[in-house]
């Protein structure tokens, strides 16, 4: 692995209250993190590494969220890990280039040495046009990747020529060569985005979900959570009573519980790779409240990282119930797999050898029992209509 270290500085001493049972080590007692004294971590044996990142300059109305990776790791410090051994390092946080350009390419340069040996980044702070940094590590790697973003609205911005954290996503579509498959949005909320860009991302056979339906049936985000490499989730879609500390924050949005929900599916998820935290803001949150919040919820991811069980559908595994569905007007019928670790649900979409080697791990798709179940209904899931869409 590259040097990565000469882009980091050391986290700031923190002094954990006393614990009330020191039989138990907390958080920031089994992380190893670079520190002053200590140095950068060993990345050995490492499966995640916490990086926080110094940069604010193209967050949209919401400077100050450079600051955000101090104030969370006061609160993630101080949890319990669950029972499992946590091979966790603390990179610190990546120091703020002299152009914004030069903290993409530091950033993209560190995604892509971790995730090529299997080190799961988790980004906190910054504005979300680190996406698009993120995006460029998986490019520079020749992944073709699927991002899911949870925000309240589309990042389009149509007609900037300035990467941003309203702008990133149009970047990324128009960017060549392109190595996104699929991109989806979990909890938009309709009077913050116009119907011409609803109808876009409808064409490109993109995933959007509003706020009221996924909030009425969170198990449904679940597959789409475990079909993404990156997951990236904009503090502003939690509701403000819930996570004050952003400059963009509404009164509506998910709870915290649901947040940490996603990000628990998030966790549990074997294809997800990296995933980032932006837009949290502590120069506006109100006693620690969004810091604290944002710590549960990587508490939450790193329990469902844990706990995955390896349970992508093989050829080879016995692992599975295999279901084939026929359908009126489809020949080959659709089909499904069950895994029998989990009970979580895959559906294949037929296609030619060469587009199978090429999109690897995108034909067969993520699905719930209810996609099962129309299929049985003798109709085509939209799940498997929008992937036959894209890999045709």
């Amino acid at each position: 692995m590259n040097d990565i270290s000469v882009y980091f500085r050391p986290v700031n001493n923190f002094e954990l209250p006393v614990a009330p049972n020191p039989l138990y080590k907390r958080m920031g007692e089994v992380i190893d993190i670079h520190s002053a004294e200590g140095g950068f971590p060993d990345l050995k044996d490492i499966d995640i590494a916490l990086i926080g990142v110094d940069e604010d300059r193209r967050a949209i109305a919401n400077e100050g969220c450079s600051m955000a990776a101090d104030f969370v790791r006061e609160y993630l410090y101080r949890l319990y890990p669950g029972d499992y051994p946590l091979r966790i390092a603390d990179l610190g946080t990546l120091m703020r280039g002299h152009e914004v350009t030069d903290t993409y390419f530091a950033l993209s340069t560190v995604v892509s040495a971790l995730v090529s040996k299997k080190i799961v980044p988790v980004i906190i702070g910054g504005g979300q046009d680190l996406t698009y940094a993120i995006y460029k590590a998986y490019e520079s790697l020749k992944h073709i990747i699927n991002i899911a973003a949870v925000d309240n609205l589309f990042d389009l911005g149509e007609g900037e020529k300035e990467v941003n954290s309203r702008s990133y996503l149009s970047h990324i579509i128009l960017h060549k060569p392109n190595y996104l498959f699929n991109f989806t949005n979990i909890g938009y909320q309709t009077y913050f985005v116009d119907q011409g860009a609803i109808t876009l991302m409808k064409n490109l056979f993109f995933d959007i979900n509003r706020l009221g339906m996924a909030r009425a049936n969170l198990p449904e985000i679940e597959p789409l959570v475990r079909n993404s490499d990156v997951l990236s989730f904009d503090v502003s879609a939690i509701r403000q009573t819930d996570a004050p500390g952003n400059g963009n924050a509404t009164p509506n949005g998910f709870y915290g519980e649901e947040a940490c929900q996603i990000m628990r599916y998030a966790g549990l998820s074997e294809k997800l790779s990296c995933l980032g935290i932006f837009e949290f803001n502590p120069a506006i949150d109100r006693h620690g409240q969004t810091a604290h919040l944002v710590a549960q919820m990587i508490w939450y991811f790193i329990d469902g990282f844990y706990h995955r069980q390896d349970d992508f559908p093989n050829a080879e595994s016995d692992d599975f119930i295999r279901y084939t569905v026929q359908l009126t007007n489809h020949d080959e019928g659709i089909i499904f797999y069950k895994s029998k670790k989990t009970e979580r649900w895959w559906m294949e979409v037929k296609c030619t050898e060469d587009i199978k080697h090429k999109y690897l791990r995108h034909y067969i798709v993520p699905c719930t029992h209810g996609d099962y179940q129309t299929a049985c209904s003798d109709e085509l899931p939209d799940r498997w209509w929008q992937a036959y869409q894209k890999l045709m």
